[in-house]
């Protein structure tokens, strides 16, 4: 139990806020789930995160039992970039799920990491041990997952201060106006099709990529088909924030859909086994050291084959 009185310089500010900056080891994301579920009051009542302290409020936060991990240990091969007692930082194959859920219970990334390591962090509950962020079953790349809670919990706030480094690589269709840009549109689930997001015209979650071209024209074969010929680009994505498809989203609202990508790209998204995205770069804080780190993963061949195929150095 974490009990917290309120002092004259903490107060008129939201309760998520106030945890946040007096347990820094938490990430407001997690200190928001927490307060929803009950884990928090506030002068012994239940609260809502964006409820305001007062002078002399009395905060108590209790942490909920570690869950009992049940997803069982599978024997499946890791690209391991780097791993030490607290971490591990992983160049995930495109085409595995995370972790176990509905129509996955296994073979997935969460399998593979309690084969390969004795302990996990169980912040993430029993069914995401270690997962401090994801990566779509599509999306190749940089992942870093945390072996215990202490770990787990820095990390969880270097993504939520948005201090955390992450570069992506993109092919989409078509030619971009500009060069470089930045899309600066919140996100929310979209109101009909639930299975995707979209620009949110009203309420959403704020979100930012910044985006440059790093290469675009006709692939060859395009020029020789008897068809228009239609442009694909590589584009360099830069996160400053994490939301759900994210990048496929924006990309999608510039009117470049990622080549692959059947729930966003349509008939645009050409003929492609997966969509074309690829967690380049990721660069983080070491938790317990404190050294900057910094991790690229190389891209799989069939994004490396596609690259090829765009006219240029």
């Amino acid at each position: 139990m974490i009990k917290l009185e309120v002092e004259r310089e903490q107060a008129k500010v939201r309760l998520d806020r106030f945890l946040a900056v007096a347990l820094p080891t938490f990430s407001r994301a997690r200190l928001q789930t927490l307060i929803r579920d009950g884990f928090v009051t506030l002068n012994g009542s239940a609260p809502r995160p964006r409820d305001l302290v007062r002078t002399g409020d009395i905060v108590e936060l209790r942490e909920p039992e570690v869950e009992k991990i049940e997803a069982q240990p599978e024997q499946i091969s890791l690209d391991i970039l780097f791993e030490d007692e607290d971490l591990l930082v992983l160049n995930k194959p495109a085409g595995i799920v995370m972790h176990p859920g509905a129509g996955h219970e296994q073979h997935t990334l969460v399998n593979a990491l309690l084969a390969h390591c004795q302990n996990l962090s169980g912040i993430g509950g029993k069914e995401r041990p270690g997962i401090v962020h994801r990566l779509d079953k599509e999306t190749s790349g940089c992942l870093v997952v945390a072996k215990n809670d202490t770990t787990h919990r820095d990390l969880s706030s270097q993504f939520a201060a948005r201090t955390m480094t992450k570069i992506y690589l993109a092919l989409v269709a078509g030619t971009l106006r500009k060069s470089s840009g930045v899309i600066d549109k919140a996100i929310a689930r979209h109101p009909v099709h639930r299975q995707r997001m979209s620009i949110a015209r009203r309420q959403g979650r704020s979100a930012k990529t910044e985006y440059r071209v790093l290469r675009s024209g006709i692939p060859a074969e395009g020029r020789a088909s008897a068809r228009p010929p239609v442009a694909i680009s590589l584009v360099e994505c830069t996160l400053h924030s994490g939301r759900t498809h994210q990048i496929r989203v924006h990309l999608h609202h510039l009117g470049h859909p990622i080549l692959g990508d059947k729930l966003y790209g349509g008939k645009r998204a050409g003929d492609y086994p997966r969509q074309m995205l690829h967690a380049w770069k990721l660069a983080f804080r070491h938790p317990r050291s404190g050294d900057e780190m910094s991790f690229d993963a190389p891209v799989p061949p069939d994004f490396a084959e596609a690259m090829r195929q765009i006219p240029g150095p």
